[in-house]
């Protein structure tokens, strides 16, 4: 049993190994070949993985049974795996249709990480969790960067600095790190979100929860905890609320994404507007065409003085921490694709985590969500 650990393309500096998991999958009986610099911009040398009992070599994944990588995986590099391999990565899935067929004609067994359900056996293989938790970090230390001003409160001889005014809107994972990380730099923080049960967890937080808390907010949350898009009428209410509450703010942050959809708009260039010079948004959801009208994909927007923050990946702009909380989801999931006895693969089809994250098998796409549409 092989498994390859390629190195990324393009400018993702997350790997989908660390030393830690290769020695763990060393004790599973596999050989680990891991491709030259992999994980250079994770700062992992190759010298941590050989001494971790991998191989390095530039044809890593040639009669691999098993690829694990970060983003999902180009034609070009398809083109040099074994047919019948498993491949394992964040597929980004939705909408493109393209990628999918493309996978599925090289004959790979491809899995989507992001797909893995939130039950209790896979909360250890959760990777949007994991990830967002540390974008949600970063969105905060992003943030502060761009802000001309200090976050906590601070009293001097020379006058007093008043704390920042942090907003967070969507409180999942990564708006819950948030809020935790602008409250330890000591900024007064609110925050928001259509799902009445983030409520609690945003004031254990010592936050403030700001929300229109009528009947349909209490019904705003699907039975997979995922928020649900909400009626015209109340986006027409929330947003007149969030609009008089912005003005006010120094840092809004949002994190606001619906699986399979572009992300909602909550941020309007008039709100942008209607904000002092010198403040803050940062956009987590810019990837899937923004929270935040005006927000631009990789760059930092001057909307009037007020900047919004649109930087890609941010939890590859913690590639270190991301690459090492990714392996471990990784290898979790690996585990159970694995007889321990034999040390072969041996995917069992039925289970619910592979039911729910393979993509593709024999030429085929089977994930029921991304059937080709029949003519």
């Amino acid at each position: 049993m092989k498994i390859a650990v390629p190195r990324e393309i393009d400018a993702e500096p997350r790997v989908a190994a660390v030393p830690e998991t290769v020695k763990k999958f060393k004790a599973l009986g596999a050989e680990v070949a891991v491709e030259p610099g992999a994980g250079l911009r994770s700062g992992i040398p190759d010298a941590d993985y050989e001494a971790a009992g991998a191989t390095i070599a530039a044809d890593a994944v040639s009669g691999a049974d098993i690829v694990i990588k970060v983003r999902r995986p180009e034609a070009a590099e398809l083109g040099r795996y074994k047919r019948g391999a498993l491949v394992i990565a964040i597929m980004d899935p939705y909408g493109n249709d393209a990628a999918l067929k493309t996978m599925a004609d090289a004959g790979v067994a491809a899995f989507a990480m992001e797909l893995m359900p939130r039950i209790t056996r896979a909360q250890v293989m959760d990777v949007l969790s994991s990830q967002a938790n540390l974008a949600g970090y970063r969105a905060v230390i992003e943030a502060a960067e761009s802000f001309g001003r200090a976050f906590p409160m601070m009293m001097t001889a020379a006058g007093t600095v008043p704390a920042a005014k942090v907003f967070v809107m969507g409180v999942g994972v990564a708006g819950l790190q948030a809020i935790a990380t602008a409250r330890r730099l000591g900024a007064v923080v609110t925050a928001t979100d259509v799902r009445p049960a983030v409520k609690e967890q945003v004031e254990s937080l010592g936050a403030k929860f700001i929300a229109v808390e009528d009947e349909e907010f209490k019904q705003a949350e699907t039975a997979g905890g995922y928020a649900k898009e909400m009626s015209k009428e109340y986006q027409a209410k929330q947003a007149a609320l969030t609009a008089e509450h912005i003005k006010k703010q120094d840092i809004v942050i949002t994190t606001a994404l619906i699986p399979g959809r572009p992300a909602p708009r909550l941020v309007s260039a008039e709100m942008v507007r209607s904000m002092k010079p010198g403040s803050v948004l940062v956009d987590l959801a810019v990837e899937r065409g923004g929270n935040v009208e005006g927000a631009r994909a990789g760059e930092v927007a001057d909307l009037g003085g007020v900047k919004v923050v649109g930087y890609t990946n941010l939890a590859g702009r913690v590639a270190a921490s991301a690459s090492g909380l990714y392996a471990r989801n990784l290898f979790s999931f690996i585990e159970t694709l694995v007889d321990k006895a034999a040390r072969t693969v041996a995917v069992k089809w039925d289970d619910e985590l592979v039911k729910a994250t393979a993509l593709t098998r024999e030429g085929a796409v089977i994930h029921p969500n991304f059937q080709p549409k029949s003519a």
